[in-house]
């Protein structure tokens, strides 16, 4: 499936989009470490949608706008995206930091979002349950604790930045993961009181052994949303789209053709 890239300029950001397939528009919403190519699971689920793959603001290609603060600025922004699109509404798959942007963007224009996937989402606290603090770790220990499956993690360390402009991109998107996230770590304190304004259906999808996000964060979030289910993925950690992308591909799929 050929993905066509384009710019767009929206609230003054110049944003970079890769957009493929035809059916019902879903929206990905990347995590901390960018969406620097088209992967496999978005080849699959480009067979059957329309799939927007962006790269959030302060991101990759994307412009660095001024006004980026917060998670909440960001949340906003995708909605004027949306309009900017002409988009009413849209299903949202969001991993990791995209999971936390897609239930902001949710509580705030809840009738935007016709579904919601959240992959090992952060965005929340749980007492006691600490998330893998991805700002200390060095390149290997995140890679080695991104994945269960160690051999996807080797191959991902050895297509490290080799250029000067991709070592700029790298630390581009570590400033702005900083920027959004550093304090408090991952999470927003009011986000938990608004859940309930999210109606859409969501789908919770965890690896059993996420460093990052623990599966207790998922367990807690799930009863929090009102119409929330929990999947999880057994021998994987914080990114099943990558360990298991056909697995992860149908499930999405069989969840957003299940949406009335």
């Amino acid at each position: 499936m050929a993905f066509e890239e384009s710019f767009i300029t929206v609230d003054g950001c110049r944003t970079r989009i890769r957009r493929g397939g035809k059916g019902q528009t879903v929206l990905y919403l990347h995590g901390a470490n960018g969406a620097p190519m088209i992967q496999p699971f978005m080849e699959v689920l480009a067979q059957d949608y329309d799939l927007i793959v962006p790269e959030h603001p302060g991101f990759g290609m994307s412009d660095e706008p001024e006004w980026l603060d917060n998670m909440q600025d960001l949340a906003y922004f995708y909605l004027d995206l949306l309009d900017h699109m002409k988009l009413d509404s849209v299903h949202v798959v969001g991993s990791s930091m995209g999971g936390w942007l897609g239930m902001e963007m949710g509580i705030r224009e809840p009738g935007r979002i016709k579904s919601l996937t959240l992959v090992g989402t952060a965005g929340v606290r749980v007492p006691g349950i600490l998330p893998g603090d991805i700002f200390l770790w060095d390149a290997e220990t995140a890679a080695r604790n991104t994945f269960f499956n160690q051999d996807i993690a080797q191959k991902v360390l050895s297509m490290a930045p080799d250029t000067e402009e991709a070592q700029d991109i790298m630390l581009k998107n570590r400033e702005t993961v900083a920027r959004l996230a550093w304090q408090p770590r991952l999470y927003d304190l009011n986000l938990p009181k608004w859940l309930r304004r999210i109606q859409a259906p969501v789908k919770l999808i965890w690896g059993e052994q996420d460093k990052i996000m623990p599966l207790a964060v998922g367990e807690a979030l799930q009863p929090q949303l009102p119409n929330a289910t929990l999947q999880v993925f057994k021998n994987c950690g914080h990114l099943p789209q990558v360990e298991f992308p056909d697995e992860f591909s149908a499930s999405v799929k069989q969840f957003i053709e299940g949406v009335k």
